[in-house]
């Protein structure tokens, strides 16, 4: 399939690299505010086509899937354009700036029965099956504990630090740690705690977000934009602990007993850079006729952009 991309940032650039590297897609096409911008983009990763206007990327009646890795605050305007053109879509995350742009853009997209997806990859990588299944076997008895966490030093990026840009750690890097909880435990929550330190700027510069499950179980995930954690993921059982190496891209599981000593060591299937396994999927449900992904519903990316609307409402930020 023949893939364009919107957006020639930092993100479009592995993602560029990615597709180039798959046998089964096309980079065919780079749209970009300019045609400068465009042109070296082209050049570095030997694309076809360089348009220096979204408009004329969105036109383009040969391409077949278009990925937006433009700021979040654009994502909608930049979704609506695409379908607009009937051109299929996979936007990166956070999927828009709210709830209702989110709700909005899935009936958009129902209406002129375009595909429509989430690009966030970690709900399209084997590792997310991989880590369920060692739940589900019961190597730790029952968890009652989850803590995750996601930080980069990233403070100094502009679209970051901007309120008109939807910045903020919770939409970049916290959108990570609420999907992994979601993916891993689910959404049988009783209510959801949070406490945000916010920056000069207006933005959410660091916070932790608790879930209280039905059953008992707490989950914790923590955000920062000022420096790099771990990004480790812990399950916390009554026989052991399951530790995941990085929820933002897992290459290891490792599950221990009660006393420290490893039980079990999982590696990841290697790959190209993870950015594979959505591309992989959109294809496959565009091949197929679907509107949307199976890994990751249309409905469950306008869940997520609701929990993130709640929590930012508490800390007094206008969603």
């Amino acid at each position: 399939m023949n893939i364009g991309i919107m957006g020639a940032g930092n993100i479009a650039r592995m993602m560029a690299y990615t597709i180039n590297e798959m046998e089964d897609a096309t980079l065919y096409a780079i749209g970009s505010r300019t045609q400068e911008k465009a042109d070296a983009f082209a050049k570095e990763f030997n694309i076809g086509k360089a348009y220096g206007s979204y408009e004329e990327l969105a036109a383009d009646e040969n391409i077949d899937l278009v990925y937006i890795a433009s700021p979040h605050s654009h994502h909608f305007e930049h979704m609506k354009l695409c379908i607009a053109h009937e051109r299929n879509v996979l936007c990166e995350k956070a999927f828009t700036f709210n709830k209702r742009e989110a709700e909005e853009i899935v009936a958009l997209a129902a209406e002129k029965k375009v595909y429509l997806a989430e690009a966030i990859w970690t709900r399209y990588m084997p590792s997310r099956k991989m880590i369920n299944d060692v739940i589900a076997s019961g190597i730790i008895g029952e968890i009652k504990t989850v803590t995750c966490n996601l930080a980069y030093n990233i403070s100094n990026v502009e679209r970051i630090i901007r309120p008109e840009l939807a910045g903020g750690a919770l939409l970049d890097v916290g959108v990570y740690g609420i999907n992994f909880i979601l993916m891993h435990l689910g959404k049988d929550y009783s209510n959801i705690e949070s406490s945000v330190m916010m920056t000069d700027t207006g933005v959410d510069g660091q916070e932790s977000i608790t879930f209280k499950y039905k059953d008992g179980t707490m989950a914790v995930t923590t955000h920062s934009i000022y420096g790099r954690s771990d990004r480790k993921g812990i399950f916390y059982g009554e026989k052991g602990y399951i530790i995941i190496d990085n929820i933002n891209n897992p290459h290891t599981i490792d599950v221990y007993d009660g006393e420290d000593n490893p039980l079990k060591h999982l590696d990841v299937p290697e790959q190209i850079t993870g950015y594979e396994y959505q591309i992989r999927e959109s294809m496959k449900m565009i091949r197929q006729g679907k509107l949307e992904s199976e890994s990751m519903p249309l409905a469950e990316s306008i869940y997520v952009m609701g929990v993130m609307d709640d929590v930012r409402r508490v800390w007094g930020v206008k969603v």
